[in-house]
């Protein structure tokens, strides 16, 4: 579920970023799957570390 949670917040983030900067739709597109992509990873490696420390 983190990792889903990473994918929508950076998905959100880095559309308003690049929005906020003045982005055409083809660069918001873009912010908002590279940002995706980063914070799902994060989300990944929190869910594994979390999973780890639990046992």
């Amino acid at each position: 579920m983190i990792v889903l949670a990473g994918l929508v917040i950076g998905a959100v983030i880095g559309g308003l970023t690049a929005k906020r900067r003045g982005g055409k739709r083809l660069d918001i597109l873009q912010y908002a799957a590279i940002y995706a992509i980063a914070f799902a990873l994060l989300g990944m490696f929190a869910s594994i570390f979390i999973d780890r420390m639990a046992r």
